[in-house]
């Protein structure tokens, strides 16, 4: 069966299996087009938007598109609308229709159908198309001549297709716009018609004439029809013109404010606040104070909850903007008013206490914001204790609820309270002193929610101690009795918080309360998931255990060897907690055990990698990590070697005699600064991780960055200390301990790090060099570094974000191996062609704002004479930049091959983010290109061959390469 055949190709590939390349994908689905069966058709034509997902280039999809119009140009109208629905989920990969003249051409050709249904259609089509042929005169005027038809089907679609072509061309916006005009105001245009013609002139923003007299008719119409249903499609394209066109938008808050404060319609009422929150997060900084007091007054005055509630999301968009700056700022300018005094925060204080908990959470939201806002402008102890009651009354009122609403509101109250906290670190003691309350009182789904936030309070200030401890282990105790969802979400959160309270230092009693539990109620990826947040926090004994008793429930080998990867590494990091201050040679053992357990792992992670999850990113920071502690143990090595080699007796005369300083300290100087290139090149290679690690989550991209800069810090004591202690500067680094931090395990490592700092800058200079002294503060450093439990962050486990770019190239070889052949005396156009593919959740960290594309070539064989080639001659390198549209981009570079040979042409692509970061993704493709010689320089070359003897060859070819 032929759609048998179609699906083959679609479904997802498992591991192993043989895909379809492009061109045999498009023959099965070509198949079903011609069959004589309309079903099959049909099912063809809809599995279209999958071949274009799996082969996103110009050649098949244009291809593609010209198929389907013959289907629309010769089907019945079901296949029309079909490929019509195909267009649309398609709408992105119209721009790389080749033929575009040929494909509108067959589309076209139906709109002179005697059929008003396939009229219909085609408008709607053209409609559709509209992105790629804005500028089609033939389809302006079918679409003019279609708002004039007796049939409301093709009427409703020409409207479809004007305001689609008014979005993309300004000419047919200016000249369609009095024609809707005049059928607009026209008293034989039925209602509901007008109430569809009005929203395109939504989209008549292109200057500032054709806005204008937009502007001016939707005013005429909402006073002229003052019925429900056309003021509020008026007032909503009212919104949509001024928020396009940007200068009209303080004029339009306040005709919204002015509908919103007069008319008594609620429906009229709902849709001002609508616009109006459309027009707080388009363009806050236009609200004025006055715009801010109205609708607060309006919002005070109201007696309807449900109007009341929009109008304070309006505010809570406002809030957390430079709106609400505005509205705290005099109008004279001069000084500020105080906030407890203003309507704003006496509607927020009002509604924090609202019987409506949706209200009460905006009321909450608000007084957040604003406290937060105000911050050293004036005196806000007051304002930050009423924020802190309103909140805690809404936490005891939701905790004990496990109703949807309720725990919204909870959610986002908790949310609010993090916001503040972060912002004002004083309040925080006080409220996870609150919560941990109210964790006893409450009901196990807001335990889950009470423990994501007291976790994330803790992760920004330390204010979970060992007293609090036992209150949370005893929660453990009594937390699940059953295997439901929320009850294993509930041992999850509460262990997290345990692991932050606990500092990465579990005792037996903890540990055996929490695996009691995990025994009793907890399933495998329950365990699993606890025993990756261990792995975060630092609790490495712990994890260990867990992926230990987790290895052999999984039903791949693949999940084996990666659960058993993460017992190895975290054994290792276990051996690393035991180092002592100023055990240098127990330092030494463990760090030997350490990377014994590392090799295993590594071996085990490397196993456990497949084509479609090959690992990359773990198998890199495992090996820089097994390299750094191989670094450190090498570095403490040389320190001890000042011990059992010191310097010659004569290291000082032979430091006098050859002008060099280091000399005097013997061979310890040379290892030294062999340590220090190692660090040097161990930073460098973190530095190109950070680099390549584009999905990565902040939190995994930060303990990067802090592995590379303990490597730096390293690398700078060295020199500091010993190889150049006169040049060695500390004002660079005197701003670390300023950074905030976000995590327990930056704030360890920042402390380390200014700790060393100091140190090494209290012995600068006071000794030379080398003296027990200085090796003493470097193996002291090194353990300081050691004793910090490395946290394995959630990139480590879990990829969020999915971005891959796939290029194409053209020409391209029939075959791997064979080489592309261009002439010496002209130069190659390569067209790189990329698409950017996405996984589910597209720009969740970063969003991709160009791509990169560097093109180089090198020459691997020569022919012909050997004589000496400038280097210019034999490369090329260009580079230039290309930003994606709708996940498409290409490029032309011009590629000169003047030395006869095999050149390797390699093509790389990385890309850009929107802080203009560079990022190498990748990928990288190579072909080769064969340069070969021109007619004319061979013809001249065998002329002069017949003419000179044969030792006088070499010469001419040269003559004939320097022309080029």
């Amino acid at each position: 069966m032929t759609s048998g055949g179609t699906r083959s190709f679609l479904s997802e590939a498992c591991y192993g299996e043989q895909e379809l390349d492009a061109n045999s994908a498009l023959l099965e689905l070509d198949k079903g087009l011609r069959s004589g069966k309309l079903g099959e058709q049909c099912e063809a034509v809809v599995l279209f938007p999958k071949l274009f997902q799996k082969y996103p280039f110009p050649i098949l999809i244009n291809s593609a598109f010209l198929k389907l119009a013959d289907i629309f140009r010769l089907g019945n109208n079901f296949l029309r609308l079909c490929v019509l629905k195909v267009t649309q989920q398609s709408e992105k990969h119209l721009e790389k229709i080749l033929n575009v003249d040929e494909f509108v051409k067959r589309v076209f050709s139906v709109i002179h159908s005697n059929d008003p249904v396939a009229r219909a259609i085609t408008l709607r089509m053209l409609g559709s198309l509209a992105s790629i042929i804005p500028e089609r005169k033939n389809a302006h005027h079918s679409i003019r001549q279609s708002l004039d038809s007796h049939d409301n089907v093709e009427v409703e679609a020409a409207i479809f297709a004007a305001a689609s072509f008014s979005a993309q061309s300004k000419d047919f916006a200016a000249g369609i716009c009095n024609k809707v005009s005049e059928m607009i105001q026209g008293l034989d245009t039925p209602v509901d018609l007008k109430l569809k013609l009005i929203p395109m002139l939504q989209h008549m923003h292109h200057d500032a004439s054709l806005a204008s007299s937009s502007r001016e008719l939707l005013q005429h119409l909402v006073t002229s029809y003052p019925s429900t249903p056309m003021v509020i499609v008026s007032l909503h394209t009212f919104t949509q013109l001024a928020a396009a066109s940007l200068i009209d938008i303080p004029k339009q808050l306040q005709l919204l404010l002015q509908y919103l404060k007069d008319d008594p319609r609620k429906a009229v009422k709902r849709l001002g606040i609508h616009d109006l929150k459309l027009l707080a997060k388009k363009a806050p900084h236009m609200w004025t104070r006055e715009n801010t007091q109205t609708l607060c007054e309006c919002a005070l005055n109201i007696p309807y909850n449900s109007l009341k509630l929009g109008m304070l999301s309006v505010l809570s968009t406002l809030s957390g903007t430079i709106a609400v700056k505005q509205y705290f700022s005099s109008v004279t300018g001069g000084s500020s008013v105080h906030p407890r005094l203003t309507d704003l925060v006496k509607l927020a204080q009002e509604c924090c206490y609202h019987s409506n908990l949706a209200v009460a959470a905006h009321g909450v939201i608000v007084l957040s914001n604003i406290a937060i806002s105000c911050t050293g402008k004036v005196d806000t102890a007051q304002l930050e204790q009423d924020t802190v009651l309103g909140v805690q009354s809404l936490l005891m009122l939701c905790s004990q609820d496990s109703s949807p609403s309720a725990q919204a509101t909870l959610k986002t109250t908790l949310t609010s309270l993090v916001k503040l906290l972060k912002s004002r670190p004083h309040l925080s003691q006080s409220a996870v002193e609150f919560l941990l309350g109210q964790l006893h009182l409450s009901c196990d789904s807001s335990r889950v929610l009470l423990c994501h936030a007291l976790a994330a309070i803790a992760t920004q200030q330390p204010v979970l101690g060992d007293g609090m401890l036992g209150d949370l282990v005893d929660l453990y105790r009594v937390a699940s009795h059953s295997s439901t969802d929320k009850q294993q979400e509930l041992l999850l959160s509460l262990a997290t918080v345990i692991f932050v309270a606990s500092q990465s230092s579990l005792s037996s009693e903890v540990k055996m309360v929490i695996k009691q539990q995990l025994e009793n109620v907890a399933n495998g990826w329950t365990v699993y998931r606890i025993a990756r947040q261990a792995s975060r926090m630092g609790c490495h004994e712990f994890s260990s255990e867990l992926y230990q008793s987790l290895r052999t429930r999984v039903a791949s080998e693949h999940f084996y060897f990666w659960l058993n990867s993460l017992k190895e590494f975290s054994q290792a990091e276990q051996c690393l907690s035991h180092i002592k201050d100023g055990d240098y040679c127990g330092a030494m053992s463990a760090i030997a055990e350490a990377l014994r357990s590392y090799q295993k792992g590594i071996a085990s992670l490397t196993a456990a990698s497949t084509p479609l999850s090959p690992l990359t990113f773990q198998c890199q920071f495992i090996k820089l990590r097994i390299d750094t502690l191989q670094a450190l143990s090498h570095l403490i090595c040389t320190c001890n070697s000042l011990k059992t080699s010191p310097p010659p007796a004569i290291a000082t005369t032979i430091a006098l005699t050859s002008g060099n300083d280091l000399q005097r300290c013997g061979r310890i100087a040379t290892q030294m600064k062999v340590c220090m290139e190692e660090f040097r090149g161990l930073a460098a290679r973190f530095a190109d991780l950070h680099q390549s690690s584009f999905d990565s989550d902040y939190a995994t991209l930060r303990n990067v960055e802090l592995q590379q800069q303990s490597c730096l810090l390293v690398s700078h004591v060295i020199e500091a200390l010993i190889l150049d202690p006169q040049a060695a500067s500390f004002q660079e680094y005197g701003s670390v301990g300023l950074v905030e931090t976000q995590s327990e395990y930056e704030r360890r490592m920042m402390s380390v790090f200014n700790q060393v700092l100091e140190e090494v800058e209290g012995l600068t200079n006071k000794h030379p060099p080398v003296s027990y002294q200085h090796t003493r503060c470097l193996c002291d450093a090194v353990i300081a570094l050691l004793k910090v439990p490395l946290s394995f962050q959630r990139y480590f486990f879990q990829k969020l974000q999915s971005t891959s770019i796939k290029l194409a190239l053209s020409p391209s070889p029939r075959t791997p191996t064979e080489a592309i052949p261009v002439q010496s005396n002209q130069q190659l156009t390569l067209k790189v062609e990329g698409v950017v593919q996405h996984g589910s959740t597209p720009g969740l960290f970063r969003k991709i704002q160009s791509v990169c594309l560097n093109v180089t070539s090198v020459l691997q064989s020569k022919t012909g004479a050997d004589y000496k080639i400038p280097l210019d001659a034999k490369t090329n390198e260009i580079e230039q930049r290309v930003e994606p549209h709708n996940d498409y981009f290409s490029n032309q570079f011009l590629l000169n091959f003047s030395v006869l040979g095999t050149h390797s042409v390699t093509v790389e692509a990385s890309v850009v983010d929107e802080s203009g970061t560079e990022w190498k993704t990748g990928p990288k493709t190579t072909v080769s290109v064969k340069s070969l010689e021109d007619p004319f320089s061979q013809q001249l070359r065998h002329q002069q061959q017949q003419q000179q003897p044969g030792g006088a060859q070499a010469a001419p070819q040269r003559a004939a390469y320097t022309r080029f």
